[in-house]
């Protein structure tokens, strides 16, 4: 039961008053029990944070997948730096002499662009190399960590319409709530309505129409990966074609379920994949069974799996905060 509810709240969190209760007379057991189950996940730390997952390009802020060519005594002071960046989300080590990865994002009111702060970033850390791999293609970005082993190897991954939403002050607000973290309560939005002085109608309303605009792509519960048992994740890049015969390589690739993201990026002198394929599995045997089964339907002429060997960040950005002016202000003149 408590893999059908992690599994269940990662792929499709209830918006309602009561989410927890939703869920319960689905499994038909009570609400108490979800809530303790759920409680008791995120005290173990398999629950890392249950929010709003908010598009960070639909809100403005430009963003990139970056990796630094880091010398090994260079590594712990480096990592220092680029975690105090409010706009780094994840950091990892990978096993590349472009060793240290991490995607940042820039506030929309910033006082460098990318390339700027990504400059700045290398000389702090004093970097030997690096390359910026913005998203070209976007195929897939939906972290479902299948707790249950009952899911299907393949999924269809639709090409979504979005409606047009200018954001407003009320929007703001309520993007600035719902990026946090919500505790595993019987009403765990009580404390956003309350605070907004808005109504359990409003408040929801105002998420579907984020969700329809692209702005939210959903509201769920991320795991721990490897506190969840998957300790076998990894980026998978592959040189592929360019053009159409690569988007539709990328489609494919997307489809299975065992990846979470899917990406084309741009390709370097010094770096020739471009196909970007993020995989989870409880085994490296696991992942490589995934690898196998995507290299036998694609046309690829290399491929390479990137494991991560430490983490160093993984958090929400927090939107709209004064983090980002804080920072540059420290290291921007």
């Amino acid at each position: 039961m408590k893999d059908e509810i992690l599994y269940r709240v990662q792929k499709n969190f209830p918006l309602t008053k009561k989410p927890f209760e939703h869920i319960a007379n689905e499994l038909n057991i009570t609400e108490d029990e979800v809530i303790r189950i759920l409680q008791e996940e995120k005290e173990n730390n398999i629950i890392r944070q249950t929010s709003a997952i908010f598009d960070t390009k639909k809100l403005g802020y430009k963003s990139s997948l970056i990796a630094f060519e880091i010398k090994e005594e260079d590594i712990d002071d480096a990592v220092l730096i680029l975690n105090s960046h409010p706009g780094i989300s994840h950091n990892y080590e990978r096993n590349h002499s472009y060793n240290i990865w991490f995607t940042l994002a820039i506030a929309p009111n910033s006082k460098s662009n990318l390339e700027e702060t990504v400059e700045l970033l290398s000389k702090l850390t004093k970097a030997q190399d690096y390359i910026i791999l913005p998203t070209l293609k976007l195929f897939k970005i939906s972290v479902k960590l299948d707790t249950t082993n009952k899911q299907d190897k393949k999924e269809k991954v639709a090409k979504k319409e979005f409606k047009k939403l200018d954001l407003n002050e009320h929007h703001y607000n309520i993007i600035k709530e719902a990026q946090n973290n919500i505790d595993i309560v019987s009403e765990p939005f009580k404390g956003i309505i309350d605070k907004l002085d808005i109504t359990y109608d409003e408040f929801f309303e105002t998420l579907k129409d984020f969700q329809e605009a692209g702005v939210m792509r959903r509201f769920a519960c991320i795991l721990n990966h490897r506190k969840a048992g998957f300790n076998a994740n990894a980026m998978v890049v592959w040189d592929i074609e360019e053009g159409e015969k690569g988007e539709e390589i990328g489609k494919i690739a997307a489809s299975f379920s065992a990846v979470s993201h899917c990406y084309l990026r741009p390709k370097y002198p010094t770096w020739n994949y471009n196909l970007f394929t993020m995989i989870h599995g409880k085994t490296k045997e696991d992942t490589q069974a995934v690898i196998d089964s995507i290299a036998n339907e694609i046309d690829y002429k290399s491929n390479m799996p990137l494991y991560s060997s430490r983490e160093f960040k993984k958090v929400r950005i927090k939107y709209f905060c004064d983090e980002f002016k804080t920072w540059e202000d420290k290291y921007i003149n």
